[in-house]
């Protein structure tokens, strides 16, 4: 586990590698998305923690549910919030997706809240690929990958999936890219709750 500062380990980064991992408007059912799986370009398998006088805001994240509610990330202060970043053209993401819902579970009645943002794919794909792995944590439709892309100096928008975890101030705590584990997930959200509320 690194400890980086928040200005040194988040320059800006590139976007036209973003096109490289479009989904190109996939939609229908998830099984057919397999086929595009040359779209995808992995993450770094790489996680970064912050400490906390190194932390930076989260950008404003609004918009539309996949399940037809709204959300507002301004409305989570207070809480421990896990943003991840998915889409169902993606192999890792179907891979991590159980964990993803089984520590929503585990966590969420500390407190915690998981939030995906499902880029650059069809709605009723995304449906679908939730239907299929039964998660019940809220996502943020993001068809067109411009909400991503607010997040370009934490989070690279080639690299799908990414995990941030906010502290509840609404800062980042930790990045993680690539398909996320239990034990990453741990030592990513347990020191963030353990810490004093504000």
């Amino acid at each position: 586990m690194t400890r980086v500062r928040w200005r040194r380990a988040l320059p800006g980064l590139a976007l036209l590698s973003a096109a490289a991992c479009s989904s190109a408007g996939v939609s229908g059912d998830i099984d057919q998305v397999t086929r595009n799986e040359s779209r995808y370009i992995a993450g770094a398998n790489q996680l970064r923690t912050f400490a906390i006088q190194d932390r930076g805001p989260a950008p404003v994240l609004q918009g539309a549910l996949l399940d037809g509610g709204t959300f507002d990330l301004a409305d989570q202060r207070g809480k421990v919030v896990v943003l991840n970043v998915w889409g169902s053209w993606c192999p890792p993401c179907r891979a991590e997706a159980p964990t993803l819902e089984q520590a929503w579970r585990d966590y969420a009645p500390q407190g915690v809240q998981f939030v995906g943002i499902n880029t650059r794919d069809g709605e009723a794909t995304a449906q679908a690929f939730e239907r299929r792995f039964d998660i019940t944590y809220p996502s943020v439709v993001d068809s067109s990958g411009v909400k991503l892309l607010a997040f370009s100096g934490a989070v690279s928008p080639a690299a799908i999936p990414s995990t941030l975890v906010l502290d509840r101030s609404g800062r980042v705590a930790a990045v993680y890219s690539g398909e996320v584990t239990v034990a990453k997930l741990r030592d990513m959200i347990t020191p963030v709750i353990a810490e004093p509320v504000a």
